[in-house]
């Protein structure tokens, strides 16, 4: 028995040994060598001991027969060698079951195929500066998009590594517009590349802080920024406290601006005009007490020997026209610390700021008597807080002092502070005299001054001071007189823009004077926003005119305009005073015009439900609906330019100034010097 097994053993070891010599005649002559000799033997047995395990099974039998036909035609129609037969699965199967492919692709897959594949030609790749050029021309032109696509998809798919410079490029662009939350990303991904953070990025990142919409956001990221340069052990440079300050004092944070400049001073760092003009900016933040904050900051400049410039009194005016100063008697103790301190005292002003930030308004309003410690100051007259020695003059109660006009005098008028610029060689800019028409007394005669003083001094005006002087008159009832701006704006070559009719219609009291001024847009080719129909529905609910507001509603519908808040919120303090009426008529049947009010009203909410369906916001209240229309700061810097822009073909153009022009001929002494005495009513 045991030879009989032997036999057979060996019978089919000399045919295993005849077939593979039958299918090596098949292949060429170079590809038969003794390793592929040895692997189509164990192919062959492996197939062997296959077929001695499934003898029993008749199935079997006439599959593998089939089989080796499918073979055998693969080799007689497509020649294959024994290799590629063996590999073909559709002959001999395969030891592992089938996979179907996915009909869609993973994207990982997909992206990573692309990324092996389709490698950029030599040419494709730039240089260093001129991905810099790139970046900062789409940053000239406000592309703040396209340049943050230059550095995460352009160069990447380039292969080109970016290096910390352009990183700091895309960073203090999306600083100055306030995308704090890009540069915060960018500075992550700068530091996962492994490139070293500049003092330049810290400075980008605080500038963004700043510029920030979010307030509260921008000061905690301040603040986690801060911790982090101390972790590092990064001294910051004079450049980085700078930064810091005017980040600080923008959100709010005016104790730790202030605290900055102690560590400055303490560092021996240089704390020069620049960083007195942060400060005022964050005493701007503050318009609760942001008036006495601004006098502690410029006499503390005084005595540091830094002198302002001329953006020292924009910033001066600009806290006198938005911000107060507080209690009262909080007040005259600064006050009198700023007297003494200039008179030559031991005493200074050391910690003075951050008594007079930590001072609250619990204490309430009393009126005051400052005496002046020097009676040759009080017979002077008009106070001047303002020059190198200042004096109260004959002012006793500083609980008078409550509009810009009454600050503006408290530090000498217009006449003190333009004596103050002329010492200091400090020439007046258009700038400076629109700022200062801001906060003179709302009269014509205050404005005939102005105007004087910008005809003697030869100052070019540009579009922006007319506007401001026809928003002052507009906002003292004084439509006429905010109609003759027209004329000097004509007079002085200039030509009225968007922001001009937008002032305008806030003195369109009816239907008639809002059909005059649209048509006068017309005719200069300027399309109509949703600001100025905002000012004209402004002007109609105070009027409680029905008939104007629907007209009102009937343009933004004609015109597919979007409503924004503002607009809302007139609209629905119009409907408050509406309801108001209506139960005050409801109580009072008998009180006249109730039939004539309840039509107008009637066809007002009509018509009103008919809009804000059209405008998608029906159902909603009024809060709600203000929410649909509120746009998110930062949603116009995630997308890229429309198309159809054209860059500037001459970048230095965007930084030119506004169009100037002298207003010699306009004849200021011929301009009105009174108001009307329906005028002063209003105003009363």
């Amino acid at each position: 028995m045991a030879a009989l097994i032997v036999r057979s053993i060996l019978s089919r070891q000399m045919m295993l040994r005849a077939k593979i010599s039958r299918d090596l005649t098949c292949l060429p002559k170079h590809q038969i060598t003794p390793v592929f000799i040895q692997q189509q033997h164990r192919l062959h047995l492996h197939d062997y001991l296959r077929s001695e395990a499934s003898e029993s099974s008749g199935k079997w039998v006439k599959d593998s027969s089939r089989r080796r036909d499918l073979r055998a035609e693969s080799y007689d129609d497509e020649r294959q060698t024994l290799l590629e037969a063996k590999q073909n699965p559709d002959v001999f199967g395969t030891l592992s079951p089938s996979v179907e492919e996915p009909a869609e692709l993973d994207e990982g897959d997909v992206e990573e195929e692309n990324f092996l594949q389709n490698k950029p030609a030599r040419s494709q790749k730039l240089r260093t500066h001129q991905y810099a050029d790139l970046i900062k021309g789409h940053l000239r032109n406000q592309q703040i998009r396209e340049a943050i696509d230059v550095l995460e998809v352009r160069m990447k798919e380039d292969r080109v590594k970016p290096v910390n410079y352009l990183f700091n490029l895309v960073i203090g662009g999306c600083a100055r517009v306030g995308y704090s939350k890009k540069a915060f990303q960018l500075y992550n991904k700068m530091k996962q590349h492994g490139l070293k953070v500049t003092g330049g990025t810290y400075t980008s990142l605080f500038n963004a802080c700043a510029n920030s919409p979010f307030l509260g956001d921008g000061l905690e990221k301040v603040n986690r920024l801060r911790e982090i340069m101390i972790e590092k052990g990064y001294e910051p440079n004079e450049s980085n406290y700078n930064a810091m300050i005017k980040a600080y004092g923008r959100c709010g944070d005016l104790k730790t601006a202030f605290q900055l400049v102690d560590q400055m001073i303490a560092k021996k760092l240089s704390v020069g005009t620049d960083t007195f003009n942060f400060l005022l900016q964050a005493c701007i933040s503050d318009t609760e007490f942001g008036f006495r904050h601004a006098l502690l900051v410029w006499h503390k400049m005084h005595r540091m020997k830094s002198l302002p410039d001329i953006y020292s009194f924009n910033l001066l005016l600009r806290c006198v026209r938005d911000c107060g100063m507080g209690d009262l008697e909080t007040t005259e103790q600064v006050i009198e610390q700023i007297l003494y301190s200039s008179e030559g005292a031991p005493a200074l002003l050391k910690n003075s700021e951050q008594k007079m930030i930590e001072s609250g308004d619990n204490e309430q309003e009393k009126e005051i008597e400052l005496i002046p410690s020097n009676n040759l100051y009080a017979s002077e007259g008009v106070p001047n807080l303002l020059s190198r020695k200042p004096h109260l003059g004959s002012l006793v109660r500083l609980s008078e002092v409550k509009k810009p006009e009454d600050r503006l005098l408290l530090l000498g008028g217009t006449s003190s502070i333009l004596q103050e610029m002329e010492q200091l060689k400090i020439r007046p800019e258009i700038k400076t005299m629109t700022e200062l028409l801001d906060v003179v007394p709302s009269t014509h005669v205050a404005e005939k001054q102005v105007l004087t003083t910008i005809r003697k001094l030869g100052i070019k005006c540009d579009i922006d001071f007319f506007n401001i002087l026809i928003k002052k008159r507009s906002m003292r009832f004084d439509y006429e007189g905010a109609r003759e701006v027209l004329t000097m704006i004509q007079t002085a070559r200039l030509e009225p823009d968007i922001v001009t009719y937008g002032v305008l219609a806030l003195g369109c009291r009816t239907e008639a004077d809002a059909k005059i001024l649209l048509k006068e847009m017309k005719d200069a080719e300027i399309r109509i926003n949703i600001q100025i129909l905002g000012a004209m529905l402004r002007q109609g609910t105070a009027t409680q005119n029905f008939r104007y507001v629907t007209e009102i509603l009937d343009i933004v519908k004609s015109q597919r305009l979007k409503p924004n808040e503002p607009f809302l919120q007139h609209l629905d303090k119009f409907n408050q005073k509406c309801e108001k009426m209506a139960n005050a008529y409801a109580k009072n049947p008998r009180k006249p015009g109730k039939e004539e009010f309840a039509l107008e009203h009637n066809r007002y909410k009509l018509k009103l439900d008919s809009w804000m369906d059209f405008m998608g916001l029906k159902g909603l209240t009024m809060d709600a609906a203000r929410g649909v229309v509120r746009e998110h700061p930062w949603d116009q810097y995630k997308q890229p330019q429309a198309d159809g822009y054209e860059e500037t073909k001459n970048p230095k153009l965007r930084h030119r100034k506004k169009k100037q022009h002298s207003i010699r001929k306009i004849k200021v002494e011929e301009l009105g010097d009174g108001e009307r005495e329906e005028d002063i009513k209003r105003i009363e």
